[in-house]
């Protein structure tokens, strides 16, 4: 079985505080929460990171990689931005043979959840937000399900 997990990247500035959208202090705060609540209760050894070609992305996926501390690290990846072609990353997760983080966007994560669950993008199954977790699972014959989902709104 292979997991992917699926993340959207921390809160955000606002592009007119911060052209560069920095993640805000709550951004930082929460995902320390989902790292630490994912190494304390997830028996789940992670193969790498990746995280999308924007800032916000990458400074999401430098705050797991210090608790989760992938065995082949962290990658940048394009494609990953929120208005790319789901299809591209189901394309590449077919072949995937080890357990890996995502860190995105939307509408890309959602499109691309529902089209490894559905075949079809258009279809919302799951409602992201900032710095939840979703886990597939990929089965010997190729279908995808869900595992876990984990919000840091409801962790204590």
């Amino acid at each position: 079985m292979v997991n992917v997990i699926l993340m959207q990247h921390a809160e955000a500035k606002r592009k007119e505080e911060d052209p560069q959208r920095n993640i805000t202090d709550k951004g930082r705060e929460e995902t320390e929460k989902i790292a630490r609540f994912f190494v304390n209760n997830v028996d789940v050894k992670i193969d790498k990171i990746i995280h999308s070609t924007k800032l916000r992305a990458k400074q999401t996926a430098e705050i797991l990689s210090r608790y989760i501390r992938p065995v082949r690290g962290m990658v940048e990846e394009s494609d990953l931005e929120p208005k790319a072609d789901p299809s591209i990353w189901a394309n590449k997760l077919r072949d995937i043979n080890e357990n890996i983080i995502i860190v995105g966007h939307l509408p890309h994560l959602s499109r691309l959840t529902s089209l490894l669950l559905t075949g079809n993008s258009e279809i919302e199954i799951v409602k992201f937000r900032y710095s939840n977790m979703v886990c597939l699972e990929r089965n010997k014959n190729g279908e995808w399900r869900i595992l876990w989902i984990i919000r840091p709104d409801i962790i204590k």
